[in-house]
């Protein structure tokens, strides 16, 4: 487990206040293909050196390092809306069977 590492960060082309976090290096062809299809298009929002100290607006440097350690990416999903947290996570297991 690293506790720093460059990290690319993009939104999701379709789903609104969705992003994702991954190494620099991450090819996205690799990330799960049902994740890929309900994420749609990778925009580009930022890189960074990310270390376990590290605040993030909505989480932290530590929680986005495991992630990265345990499933190669880190799905941060809008706060406030509840039931859309349900319907993605939903979305994804229908098209991962």
């Amino acid at each position: 487990m690293n506790d720093r590492e460059f990290v690319s960060v993009f939104r999701s082309s379709k789903k609104g206040d969705t992003y994702i976090y991954v190494r620099r290096s991450q090819d996205w062809n690799e990330l799960p293909e049902a994740l890929r299809s309900i994420f749609g298009t990778p925009v580009h929002a930022m890189d960074l050196l990310l270390d376990r100290n590290k605040v993030l607006a909505r989480t932290s440097g530590a929680e986005v390092l495991d992630a990265l350690a345990e499933k190669d990416f880190y799905l941060q999903l809008p706060e406030e809306q509840d039931t859309y947290i349900v319907d993605f996570k939903r979305k994804i297991e229908q098209h991962g069977q």
